[in-house]
């Protein structure tokens, strides 16, 4: 009899007993315990407190440094910046560990088989005579989900991987913000230098134009020496932003791992970086916004994922099903001639019932049942914070934007009245206190101005963070893989 008729017979021929246990088996396959809610509601105001950038039309954030801040420097730091960074080789590392794990729970569910192969030679005493017997076979198991505990390990398998997933994107967002963070500081930091600088040779003239005055004698030493000063103290801060501006290439060095040597000449090179009035634009409703947090949509997961597991351990409490069945094919060679045999087997359907533990599987549904509440604890606060950020970002947005239009005319203001004294002065009609009076106030107000310049670019990058970055789960495919390490 060939192998495929002794398949079909031997699903033919089981006994009544356990075609009964497989038939049961089947009927109850699917049954799965109760499992607490995947989801957890969390009340989100109906609109932001907090006014909204450009009447908050509907955009997409996802290209928002190409679109909106198209610095080709820019774009290669941050894609230089993500490869190099440990939090997203990290998250890579787990999204392909949550992967293969979801292989391996949905596994479960399937037959296992496995094939087997022996031979041997020696005395038979049986056929009195040496002996060729060569055996092969396969093997196959098979445990019916009874009470869904298979489904429910192989359903938190896959919500942990679509959380790494969005964990994965969450640290690219963290890290593209940090780098155009650091990137917007460096170039306000080079505006501040050259506020600083222009003060400088400004105090430097005037105190070279009181040096040789007072050597005419028309200028008291003491006016000179204030003059001296004042240029002496203009340099101390030149050198305390450069300080600053120093420290700010060193940090993008550090992020994106390039030369610094090609980093300066490229810094150098860069166009000044000048933003629109409004980068992007938000949504009225704050939970259309929160779905775009890939932090928020992993936590969301990891509630549906300890869930599921609760609902895995408490089937641990209830009978497990297993049913096995074997084939193979033996030979006998020996110098009488050759024979061979088939052989076949269904069973045994194995029916496991828990009786006593100890306790130990009713603490695993305890254990299970704390983790899911502390997860829906977790996913609850990182909502309300997600709200906050956003409206803290929208604040200073606002503030940024009333306040600019006050500062430009401040900054204006300042300069007529500086070069008007700087005018008397050189006609003899001002003395050196009052231009030194209108030059201080001039740099104050110079320098606040870029300084809120700064801040709003810093608002608008803390509002890309607090948007989700452009990541949107609706758009991602399932199978989204990361880059290559």
């Amino acid at each position: 009899m060939k192998l495929p008729a002794l398949l079909r017979a031997a699903v033919a021929a089981p006994s009544a007993a356990v075609s009964t246990l497989a038939l049961a088996a089947l009927a109850l396959t699917g049954c799965a315990v109760q499992r607490p809610p995947a989801q957890v509601a969390v009340p989100m105001p109906p609109a932001w407190q907090a006014p909204l950038p450009h009447g908050g039309s509907v955009a997409r954030l996802g290209a928002w440094w190409q679109e909106h801040l198209p610095d080709p420097l820019l774009a290669g730091l941050i894609a230089d910046a993500q490869a190099l960074s440990p939090d997203v080789a990290q998250a890579r590392a787990q999204l392909l560990q949550a992967r293969a794990q979801q292989v391996a729970a949905r596994s479960a569910l399937l037959p296992q088989v496995d094939g087997q192969a022996s031979a041997s030679r020696g005395f038979n005493e049986q056929l009195g005579a040496l002996a060729t017997v060569a055996q092969a076979g396969v093997q196959a198991g098979w445990e019916a989900d009874l009470f869904g505990r298979s489904g429910a390990q192989a359903d938190a398998a896959r919500e942990r991987s679509d959380g790494a997933r969005a964990q994965w994107h969450a640290a690219r967002v963290s890290v593209a913000a940090e780098v155009a963070q650091q990137y917007s500081n460096w170039q306000y930091c080079t505006r501040q230098l050259a506020v600083a600088e222009a003060d400088a040779r400004s105090r430097g003239e005037t105190a070279r134009l009181s040096a040789e005055s007072e050597r005419a004698g028309f200028t008291a030493p003491a006016t000179a020496a204030l003059a001296s000063a004042s240029h002496a103290d203009a340099l101390v801060r030149v050198a305390q932003q450069r300080l600053q501006c120093e420290i700010g290439v060193k940090a993008l060095v550090a992020l994106t791992g390039r030369g610094e040597p090609p980093l300066r000449e490229q810094l150098a090179a860069a166009p000044a970086l000048q933003p629109q009035q409004a980068l992007f634009a938000i949504e009225r409703l704050p939970a259309a916004v929160l779905v775009q947090r890939p932090d928020l949509y992993a936590a969301e997961r990891e509630v549906a994922a300890a869930s599921a597991e609760v609902g895995a351990a408490r089937a641990e409490r209830y009978p497990r099903l297993q049913l096995t069945g074997s084939i193979g094919r033996g030979w006998v060679s020996t110098s009488l001639g050759n024979t061979a045999s088939n052989t076949w087997s269904i069973g045994p359907v194995a029916l496991t019932v828990p009786l006593f533990d100890g306790g130990r599987r009713a603490a695993q549904v305890e254990a299970a049942q704390a983790r899911y509440e502390s997860a829906a604890t977790r996913f609850r606060a990182l909502a309300r914070q997600a709200v906050a950020e956003v409206e803290q970002a929208l604040e200073r947005l606002d503030s940024t934007a009333q306040r600019s239009s006050d500062a430009e005319r401040a900054a204006a203001g300042y300069r007529r009245s500086f070069e008007a004294t700087q005018a008397r002065w050189s006609a003899g009609l001002a003395s050196l206190v009052e231009l030194e009076d209108a030059r201080r106030t001039q740099l104050a107000s110079e320098t606040a101005l870029v300084a809120l310049q700064q801040e709003r670019m810093a608002a608008w990058i803390a509002l890309y963070r607090a948007a989700g970055g452009g990541w949107d789960p609706a758009a991602a495919p399932q199978a989204e893989a990361p880059p290559p390490a």
